[in-house]
């Protein structure tokens, strides 16, 4: 590590402390109108990613080539949601979901030396959590300070960052590839295509049907209340909830049952329940009928709706464009391959340990990665944490 050089260039270049700085005073910024997608058919054949700047990133693909905000290793820039303050760096070329972001550059003619990459992972150190949805770069975040360090330290602490930074990449770019395999596996298994494999294709709604019973608010909390917004994308499960209902009946899920996130399809929201809640009309609950059980398992009807194959099916059915919804009776309709118990049972043992290597927070890739991040993050803090000069 590269620590003992750093405390030397600090000694050299500011005995005396540091110099700090509003943001306001180093950055500036452009709204992206002009690179907002216009279309909401995404596709991960496409070339240009489709940004939102909150946790998600990176919406889909598209293949609309006009209006593309052009950005490179050389030239790159901060993209920043208003709204959450959450914020990205990024050298590629993009296109942006919403206008409730700002492209984020450096001030032209500063009278000081000023690493853009620095800046980046100043930014990263800021705690600040927004309480409300206006204005926040212009009224708020944008009055935080950075330390200001001759140019030769930032560029120091740049290279130590960055090495922290490619180590997570690295375990990234292994995620990603453990991911595709998993998805290779679970659509071959599910496909069926191997004619001597028996199986009996029947539509859903043959053998489940969307929760009708329902449960009071006064039952739920936030871990067992589910709504849209606390499902994760891409297979991830759920996460605790920023609300719960106070009044009223919602629809009630049981242990086992399949959760499904109703807006956006593509972002393939989906949850097989491990205790008792209650949900939203945002979210469908599927349960299988009480003549199916003995055919029926419900970790392998998880995996069957898991699949690429049913979120694609989901996604060309679903209704309406800025904030397309799954239609349910078209989702009643998809067919699934029912096989036997035993084989069921085999499929499920196969997928699990793929799912629990990529998907699993607590264990697998996941766990190594956030161990990773928690890591970077204490030496972020630490390598910015400066004693701020007097009289500057």
């Amino acid at each position: 590590m590269r620590i003992s050089k750093l405390d030397e260039l600090i000694k050299k270049y500011c005995p005396k402390g540091i110099e700090f700085k509003k943001l306001c005073e180093i950055l500036d910024y452009e709204q992206p109108n002009k690179y907002i997608v216009q279309s909401t058919d995404y596709n991960d054949t496409f070339d240009i990613p489709v940004l939102t700047a909150g946790q998600t990133f990176i919406l889909g693909y598209t293949n609309e080539k006009n209006g593309v905000f052009k950005a490179t290793s050389k030239n790159p820039t901060i993209i920043f949601d208003d709204f959450t303050t959450s914020f990205h760096w990024v050298d590629f070329d993009f296109k942006i979901k919403s206008s409730a972001m700002k492209i984020l550059k450096l001030k032209k003619d500063l009278s000081f030396g000023m690493d853009f990459r620095f800046v980046y992972f100043a930014m990263k150190s800021i705690q600040y959590v927004p309480k409300d949805h206006a204005r926040h770069w212009i009224a708020k975040y944008s009055l935080f300070k950075i330390p200001v360090p001759p140019l030769e330290v930032q560029q120091e602490i740049v290279k130590i960052l960055d090495q922290f930074t490619q180590l997570e990449v690295e375990l990234e770019v292994e995620l990603e590839a453990r991911k595709k395999q998993y998805e290779y596996y679970l659509n071959d298994l599910l496909s069926f295509k191997d004619k001597t494999r028996q199986v009996k294709w029947v539509t859903l709604g043959e053998v489940a049907h969307f929760s009708k019973t329902r449960i009071s608010a006064i039952e739920l909390n936030n871990e067992n209340y589910v709504g849209v917004d606390n499902l994760l994308q891409d297979k991830h499960g759920k996460t605790f909830s920023d609300y719960t209902p106070e009044n009223g009946r919602v629809t009630a899920y049981e242990i086992n049952d399949i959760l499904i996130g109703n807006i956006r399809p593509y972002l393939k929201k989906i949850w097989r329940a491990t205790n008792k809640g209650g949900t939203n009309g945002d979210v469908l609950v599927v349960r299988i009928n009480d003549v199916s059980k003995n055919d029926l398992r419900s970790d392998y009807l998880y995996y069957l709706l898991a699949s690429d194959a049913f979120f694609d099916y989901d996604n060309k059915n679903a209704k309406g464009t800025k904030m397309p919804r799954g239609d349910k009776s078209a989702i009643m309709k998809y067919k699934i391959p029912i096989s036997s118990m035993e084989e069921q049972k085999r499929i499920v043992q196969i997928l699990n340990k793929f799912n629990k290597l990529v998907n699993d927070i607590s264990e697998g890739l996941p766990a190594e990665i956030a161990a990773r991040k928690k890591q970077y993050d204490y030496y972020r803090n630490k390598l910015l944490t400066f004693k701020e000069a007097k009289n500057v």
